[in-house]
């Protein structure tokens, strides 16, 4: 985009952004649909001669093959255009769905955070496919058109201007009628996308928890809720079919209008003997022969008009904030050595009208080891790893990494010394095999088959029917909630991280598999640095250090024992909320 930002941009120049690439294309397919429009001129004037030369007696073998090869190349010529023509615009489509695609990996969590998944799809999908006419069929036969009508009507001056001026008055009247319904289609057309957006967003809602839609009784609501969105949208496309049949009927019913009024204007100068026969033939077949330009014209016109509306959701998909490029910087990879962890008076909202989640927090984390952070629910433990991930930034303070602030790093580096297993520890639609290599593609079978035990899923696999290439479900639904933890904490292990984020990353495991983990991140906590935010006591326990935070704060740091004797809040929380899973 060349800095500039998409949206400032007037819709007839992101159009033509998204054809330039294909130019060369839209020029041949242009050049082909003009070929056809002078081979279908040609034929006017050849009927002209023919109907002389049939008066006069003359042979018209010559003429009749001329025009027999005229059909057959307006037919033959039009079709490679129409193909050349059809090929660029898909392409147009998969540039737009690339580029829109890209960018929308690059969207800041925020920016995720107030949009809907769903409407975001929809514009991946059916806004981008309104482009495939307008930004090439629309484009060549708007020019195309144009051109064809302004040739037609330079042939239908030299054959009389009587019957001309007699034409033109019709298309001009036509064209006062198709000017004040436009701007109903692109408004009609605008409303319809936006209702598509609606149903996808829907959708997406609906699938996302679907067991909980069915275990809630809910589906005629939610089937309401989507029918109501389908149903808008219907109206809306409805409404645009109106206007653009009105617009293209208007033009339909002006080009019959001249062929009467020049029938009727020719037919008293033929018998005045200002015109011959020949010639109101010719015209006549111009006044048919121009219905279809003007026909393409109008139909561009509403093209454009659709195509606006979609151009203009994608505009604001591409005006969400994204993150910076990655650009290699040169820092220690992965595994390197342990990183250190700091907070400074940090302070942090979600949303300027929402409350802060933190009040300035300060703790600092030294390189290697285990630090677990406690603390009821509400109290900011989750967000200091969205910090840490960047996933957020810091409305004040600062947070670093090795001592370097993080709006130093490079995004993409920064992310690569870091393993995160989050919440909910979710899983994608796939193999198993591609789940565990996700933040390390290029890991070694060797390195695979040892995470594997160290995450207790070897059992998990030699149980599976295709093993590493059994396919888990739509976001994991054919693993328990256990093997979708143990599944998250592999992949993060897979990535031999400096900085390992654990947020209640064993919530659903089972006593056994639960102190087989405790090893493990002990074991990891002796090569990199781990933070834990836990509610398990043994795990808490067993941390070097624990972070106590309250309302946004931090209000203690030190090991269990210390804590117990010295704070009240973290003495509770040990006898109450970790009781339970002392033993």
């Amino acid at each position: 985009m060349n800095g500039e930002n998409p949206t400032d941009r007037p819709t007839w120049r992101v159009l033509l952004s998204y054809v330039r690439p294909y130019r060369w294309s839209l020029v041949v397919g242009g050049a082909l649909s003009l070929v056809t429009g002078a081979s279908g001129l040609a034929l006017p004037l050849v009927a002209r001669a023919l109907i002389d030369d049939l008066g006069a007696g003359r042979s018209v073998t010559g003429l009749l093959l001329l025009m027999t090869l005229l059909v057959l190349a307006n037919a033959g010529i039009g079709a490679v255009g129409a193909y050349v023509l059809r090929r660029t615009a898909e392409s147009v489509v998969l540039t737009a769905r690339r580029t829109l695609t890209a960018r929308l990996l690059r969207l800041s969590i925020p920016a995720l955070d107030r949009s809907e998944p769903g409407d975001l799809m929809s514009r991946v999908t059916a806004d981008t496919t309104l482009l495939r006419e307008v930004t090439t069929s629309a484009l060549v036969g708007g020019v195309t058109g144009v051109v064809t009508v302004v040739a037609t009507v330079v042939l239908m001056a030299l054959l009389d201007p009587v019957l001309l001026l007699v034409t033109l008055t019709a298309l001009v009247l036509a064209g006062v009628v198709i000017g004040l319904v436009v701007p109903r289609i692109n408004r009609a057309a605008r409303r319809a996308q936006e209702s598509v957006g609606v149903m996808g967003a829907a959708l997406e809602r609906l699938f996302g928890a679907f067991r909980t839609v069915k275990a809630s009784g809910a589906e005629h609501r939610e089937g309401e809720r989507i029918q109501a969105a389908a149903t808008e949208a219907w109206r809306a496309s409805v409404r645009a079919a109106k206007w653009s049949a009105l617009a293209g009927n208007t033009a339909g019913l002006a080009a019959q209008a001249a062929f009467i009024a020049v029938l009727s204007v020719g037919g008293a100068r033929v018998a005045s003997g200002h015109i011959n026969v020949g010639t109101l033939v010719a015209f006549l077949l111009y006044v048919f022969y121009l219905m279809a330009p003007i026909g393409q014209l109008v139909q561009t016109v509403t093209q454009y008009q659709i195509g606006a509306a979609a151009v203009g959701r994608i505009q604001e998909a591409e005006r969400l904030p994204v993150e910076p490029e990655a650009v290699p910087s040169g820092l220690p990879p992965a595994g390197a050595h342990p990183a250190s962890v700091g907070f400074e008076d940090v302070r942090f909202r979600y949303r300027d009208e929402l409350p802060e989640v933190h009040h300035g927090v300060t703790f600092a984390v030294p390189p290697g080891g285990m630090t677990a952070f406690v603390g009821p629910s509400g109290a900011g433990k989750t967000t200091v790893f969205s910090l840490i991930e960047r996933f957020y930034r810091p409305d004040a303070g600062r947070i670093t990494l090795d001592g370097r602030d993080l709006r130093d790093w490079p995004v993409a580096e920064l992310r690569a010394a870091i393993g995160y297993v989050e919440q909910d520890a979710p899983v994608l639609s796939g193999s198993l095999r591609e789940n565990l290599l996700y933040g390390a593609p290029d890991a070694t079978e060797e390195r695979l088959c040892e995470v594997l035990r160290t995450a207790r899923l070897d059992g998990l696999v030699a149980r599976l029917p295709e093993g590493l290439e059994t396919a888990v479900g739509h976001r994991g639904t054919k693993l328990s909630g256990g093997e979708r933890q143990r599944v998250a904490i592999a992949r993060a292990l897979l990535r031999r991280p400096r900085l390992l984020l654990l947020d209640e990353a064993t919530s659903q495991l089972d006593a056994v598999n639960e102190a087989a983990l405790r090893e493990t991140v002990a074991d990891a906590a002796r090569s990199t640095t781990v933070l834990v935010v836990a509610h398990r006591l043994s795990t808490v326990t067993m941390a070097d250090r624990i972070v106590v935070m309250d309302a946004g704060k931090v209000r203690a740091v030190g090991t269990h024992a210390e804590l117990v004797a010295a704070d009240p809040l973290y003495a509770e929380l040990a006898a109450t909320q970790f009781l339970a899973t002392a033993s």
